[in-house]
Order: C-alpha cells, then structure tokens, then sequence
C-alpha cells in the first residue's frame, strides 16, 4: 500500500527504545479510530489491506511492536505487560483516548494486557489468531524456535515459517512478501517477542472484557479455530467468531478481502451499538 497524503510518522520514546508509528486521522471529525497491533516477525504493513480499505471512515493507527519492522529493541527482555503498555504510548502520542483495537497473534496478549491496564481506552476489541494463555508446552516449544532461528538464520526461519502459515493455494508473490517481512527481523526482535510468548496468562481478563468482541481465526491455522472456540468466546460475553476460508496464521495478510470484509462488518455494529 502507497503511503496515503497526511499520514504522521510518529516515534514513541519507551525505556531504552522508541516505537515506530503511522498514524492516518479520519476524513470526519469524531470519527472512531482503530489500532492495529501486529504478530511476531511481522510489522505494520501485514495491515496494509485493511488500512488502505478502511481509511477515511476511520482513523487507522499502525505500530510495529518492539523489536519488529522500525521499532527498536529493548534493552532487557520485556514482557507482555510491558508491551502492553507499549500500545497504551502509542495511543497517547497519536492523542487517541479511545479506539477499537485489532491484535493478530501476538497482538492478541498485548492487547489483553492494555485493557487489564486501562479498560476505558477500547471501545472495541478484535482478536485474530492469538491465545490467553501460553498453551501447555509452549515455552518449550518457542526456545525450540528461538534455537534453530539462531543456527540457521532467519531468512530460512523466514521461509520456513511462512510455509507453516500460509496455506499452499496461496501464491508466490503474497508468499514472497511474507518470507520478506520475516526475513527483515532481526533475530534479536524474534527472540524478544517469542521469549515473551513462553510465559503469559490474561485468561482472567478475558471476562473482564466488557466491549464488543470479535474473534477471528484462519480456518487451516491448526488448532487455532477450536482453541478460540473453546477457550475466549465462552469467556468473552457478547463475543461473536468468524473463521476465514482457505488461510491459515495469519488471515488479513493471506485472505485480505474476506478478513476485512468481517472485520468492516463488526465495526458497522459496532458503531451503530455506540451510536
């Protein structure tokens, strides 16, 4: 997506790094605005297709979370609530007391932990292909990845991974751009954020959530459509679920017109309950 006329940059100072951020205000004047917050290895532009699609109607504001795209690196290993309070700054310094915030992966604990933080600030919440908690085995799991990231490097990790997210109708050029914004991470930022994945648990936050909720998984991301299923919607109440055909982890970058087909669909409810 171009850079859209009247787009600010903005760089949010944390402790020790500084966050990169792109904020597009609506065409009218309090209008809703949405955040998006993206998954590990990925950056701001996995956004691309909805911020192009949703821009003008509302404001869009984009981050890369620390460590990711040009977000710096923390100096010591941060956790989600540390993040969370990342997207808490961001929001500050774009001057936005409210939004609707959409997480993928990742994004879905940083989201839970600014709401425990500050509730009021999210008008809405859409979580896409992310869990609560780490699942059992997780933590293993993620020093597995940490491991052989580090020994091959990550443009084959890049490519590795996005074999496991993608589904295999999916076409070299979008397969391409994925291997790319995996491949631009560092393997100091995959560690950060993958180090934080190991050990996280907002499972008591879920029923706090008292805000529309959407919940959103790519139909062949594993077990991801059950875990969701299961374990957020009977905890999140008034929460509502799509599943995504034909994508797997990470369905707004594989499946950009059906995701923001649901996604504006939500918010059109949405806005007419706040209305």
């Amino acid at each position: 997506m171009a850079r859209k006329s009247g787009t600010r940059t903005l760089q949010v100072s944390r402790r020790g790094y500084d966050l990169h951020a792109e904020a597009l205000a609506p065409d009218r004047a309090g209008a809703p605005w949405i955040v998006f917050g993206n998954s590990l290895v990925t950056d701001l532009t996995v956004w691309d297709a909805q911020a192009d699609a949703l821009a003008g109607r509302y404001g869009i504001l984009r981050y890369d979370q620390a460590g990711h795209g040009r977000s710096g690196l923390p100096e010591t290993q941060v956790s989600f609530g540390d993040l969370g309070d990342d997207l808490l700054a961001v929001m500050d310094e774009a001057g936005i007391d409210s939004a609707v915030y959409v997480g993928l992966s990742m994004g879905v604990p940083t989201g839970l932990a600014a709401h425990r933080r500050a509730p009021e600030r999210f008008t809405a919440l859409v979580f896409s292909d992310g869990q609560a908690k780490t699942a059992p085995g997780g933590a293993a799991g993620w020093a597995e990845r940490i491991a052989g990231a580090e020994e091959t490097g990550m443009e084959a990790f890049a490519a590795a991974t996005a074999g496991r997210w993608l589904t295999a109708t999916t076409g070299n050029e979008r397969r391409g751009k994925l291997v790319a914004m995996i491949a631009a991470t560092s393997f100091e930022g995959f560690r950060t954020g993958a180090t934080a994945l190991m050990d996280y648990d907002y499972l008591d936050e879920l029923k706090q959530i008292r805000r529309p909720t959407l919940l959103i998984a790519g139909a062949e991301d594993g077990a991801m459509p059950e875990g969701m299923a299961s374990k957020l919607k009977p905890a999140i109440a008034g929460s509502t679920m799509q599943v995504i055909p034909q994508a797997g982890h990470v369905p707004c970058f594989e499946q950009p017109e059906a995701f923001t087909a649901v996604l504006d669909d939500f918010l059109a409810k949405s806005d007419a309950q706040g209305a």
